[in-house]
Formats: C-alpha cells, sequence, structure tokens
C-alpha cells in the first residue's frame, strides 16, 4: 500500500497586502481597531491610535492617516491641528485581523508632547 502523500502547504500570505479586506477585519465592540504607526524609513514605532470603519476607508481613499478619537469622540486627520501630518504608505492587518500596522512617511513630531514617537516612557526592568 503507498504512503499517503503529505497535504500541499498552505500558500504563505500575500506580502502586498492583496489579502486584506475589509470585512474580514475585527472591530471591537465600540467599532474600532487599534492601529499602529510605524515609520516606513526608520522602523520605529511612532504611536498606536484607534481607526473606525469610516476612517479607515477615508485613509485608504486619500493617504493620510485618519484616526478616531475616542477622547474627543469623533475622526481626526493626523495634523490637521499641529501640521505634523502621517502619509500612508503601507497598511497591514495582522494575522487575527484584530489590529492594524500603518509604515507611513512622518512629518514632524508624532507625538502630542513633541517627541518624535509616543513610545518615550521606559519601564525599568
Amino acid at each position: 500500500m503507498p504512503a499517503e502523500k503529505p497535504a500541499p502547504a498552505a500558500p504563505p500570505p500575500a506580502a502586498d497586502g492583496a489579502g486584506l479586506v475589509l470585512d474580514e477585519l475585527k472591530f471591537n465592540g465600540d467599532g474600532l481597531i487599534p492601529v499602529i504607526a510605524q515609520c516606513a524609513q526608520s522602523g520605529e514605532v511612532l504611536m498606536m491610535a484607534w481607526m473606525s470603519r469610516e476612517t479607515l476607508q477615508e485613509t485608504l481613499a486619500s493617504g493620510d492617516m485618519v484616526y478616531y478619537s475616542r477622547s474627543r469622540n469623533r475622526r481626526w486627520r493626523k495634523g490637521e491641528e499641529s501640521g505634523n501630518t502621517q502619509k500612508c504608505l503601507t497598511l497591514t492587518a495582522d494575522c487575527d485581523g484584530d489590529t492594524l500596522l500603518a509604515k507611513v512617511r512622518q512629518t514632524g513630531p508624532a507625538c502630542h508632547t513633541g517627541n518624535r514617537s509616543c513610545f518615550f516612557n521606559t519601564l525599568p526592568l
């Protein structure tokens, strides 16, 4: 009796984001999804924010990062007040579809404190 052939391996996920389908993303109970903004040039993590389905669609259509502010309870285009804008170069969902990674071209500091990144408070180990 011939040995069974192993099942073919699943194809790797598309590296170009071709598999990203909005309806497959997992928004939380408030209709939001977390997004990490990363400098496309340096790889530095700049900030974490939230997107609604509408702000995600606006980001995809315009190329500008548009977030949902939970404290202001409204959409906000990054830099609309400060001038510190973010252009979205790539947008990738994680393996679970519940977090997004945006590689951006940052103009000016990303953090409202004036720091380049919002991640500057190091905890002691």
